[in-house]
């Protein structure tokens, strides 16, 4: 259909969405009450440092889908592909919420392969390399998560890896679900080359939306409030 003189075409949009990478549950339910996360990301690591286990999986899934997480991150764990395919399976059948994390291993991606193919929603992690982003993308997985943070340890140009890798998936069907960043300006040098989805701990996320000049903009709304009511 033509363009009317005078309107502009619709502006392309892409969704953007903050996640928070932790088993802290009393940081993760004030970012979720407040509605600043679209869901949570845990690892086994992770999930040890917030002195929590696999066997803690089930309780912290029903705790975090009542407090709104739209999707919850566990990982597959297991010496070979079919155990690890068998505990996805388990983690799958808590509810529609969970994403099923699998490393970035030949046996990972055997098992991703066959989680795909079953229905489960899939994250290949912990990708460092271009042809591993792509060979998920094959595979049809949803996300894939590229360490920001330990790809510039290992001495890489993480922000221009993580941009090809973005590149590489564009339209596929595959988003980018970046990890591993460590301040807000993580965040933003990875949304400039189009990465939409970021996970990170709870205290990088509140520190994205600190400014000290925003808030002492808005101690002088309120002075000017009061100032208003004594008239």
């Amino acid at each position: 259909m033509p363009i009317a003189p005078g309107r502009k075409p619709a502006p392309v949009t892409r969704e953007l969405r903050f996640y928070a990478d932790s088993a802290n549950v009393e940081e993760i339910s004030g970012l979720l009450a407040d509605g600043l996360v679209h869901g949570v990301t845990t690892n086994p690591t992770i999930l040890e440092r917030g002195r929590r286990s696999v066997r803690d999986i089930p309780e912290l899934y029903a705790r975090w889908e009542a407090e709104g997480a739209r999707e919850i991150f566990f990982q597959a764990w297991g010496d070979s592909a079919k155990t690890m395919i068998g505990n996805a399976e388990r983690l799958a059948a808590l509810g529609s919420r969970v994403v099923v994390k699998v490393p970035a291993t030949r046996d990972g991606f055997t098992a991703a392969a066959a989680l795909v193919s079953a229905g489960a929603t899939v994250l290949v992690t912990a990708v460092y390399a271009q042809a591993q982003a792509l060979a998920a993308a094959t595979i049809g997985v949803r996300y894939i998560a590229p360490y920001l943070g330990r790809l510039n340890d290992a001495g890489r140009e993480g922000v221009a890896e993580i941009s090809a890798m973005q590149s590489l998936v564009q339209g596929s069907g595959t988003d980018v679900l970046a990890a591993s960043l460590r301040t807000p300006d993580d965040i933003v040098s990875l949304a400039e080359v189009g990465v939409p989805f970021f996970t990170a701990a709870p205290a990088v996320i509140l520190a994205a939306l600190y400014s000290e000049v925003s808030d002492r903009s808005a101690e002088d709304f309120e002075a000017a409030v009061a100032r208003g009511l004594q008239d």
